[in-house]
């Protein structure tokens, strides 16, 4: 018969004991450690010899060290644990760091629990499982990034240049020879294609070189 010996470490104790009561009503699930931070799991490895622990699932927002910092000595002493992550980080940046040091699966903390028991038992069966909106943003993080200046016309790139330079847009229009409703035009789409809502947010990304 199918086991699966758990660890979850979860500090928020409304989510720690759903998991708990959850999982745990399930016999092929035996919840084998439950900790609110990764010294504690830690701490508890130290005075339990041979653990058997074939998953876990592991916050990010823990106190003390993280759980994207706990990952890599938890890993160290339980090479063969397989870590998933539950939380409420979306980040890709968060994401790619989890995967990159170890975790083999990112569960978002708004999965039902239905759906993180499913994960469990076909991450212990061998596959893999992402929650659908993390999956997405795994794929993002990897597509080729546009240049958001190549998303701009070189009249656009023209005008975003005369606002740098402290321009109105009568004077921006004056020097290109177009009228002032046109630069208007090409400033809303300016906006709509960097996704701002501002003349200060349109210098800031030049200042900080993201276009």
């Amino acid at each position: 018969m199918e086991s699966i010996h758990l660890a979850i470490i979860e500090d928020d104790p409304i989510i720690r004991e759903s998991l708990e009561v959850f999982l745990g009503a399930n016999t092929a699930i035996e919840i084998a450690f439950i900790a609110e931070s990764v010294e504690d799991f830690l701490g508890a490895l130290k005075v339990t010899r041979n653990p058997k622990i074939d998953l876990m699932l592991l916050d990010i927002g823990l106190p003390g060290i993280s759980g994207l910092e706990g990952i890599r000595p938890i890993k160290r002493k339980l090479p063969d644990l397989e870590i998933i992550m539950l939380t409420t980080y979306e980040e890709e940046e968060k994401i790619f760091k989890a995967l990159c040091a170890g975790a083999v699966s990112y569960l978002s903390k708004r999965t039902p629990l239905p759906k993180i028991q499913e994960a469990l038992f076909t991450i212990h069966r061998g596959g893999s499982y992402m929650s659908p909106s993390i999956a997405r943003k795994v794929v993002q993080y990897f597509s080729p990034k546009q240049n958001k200046e190549e998303l701009l016309t070189p009249r656009q790139q023209q005008i975003v240049q005369g606002v740098v330079d402290g321009l109105s847009y009568k004077m921006i229009g004056d020097k290109y020879m177009i009228s002032l409703d046109t630069v208007r035009d090409h400033i809303k789409k300016i906006y709509k294609t960097l996704q701002i809502n501002s003349k200060s947010e349109l210098v800031k990304k030049v200042l900080n070189k993201e276009i």
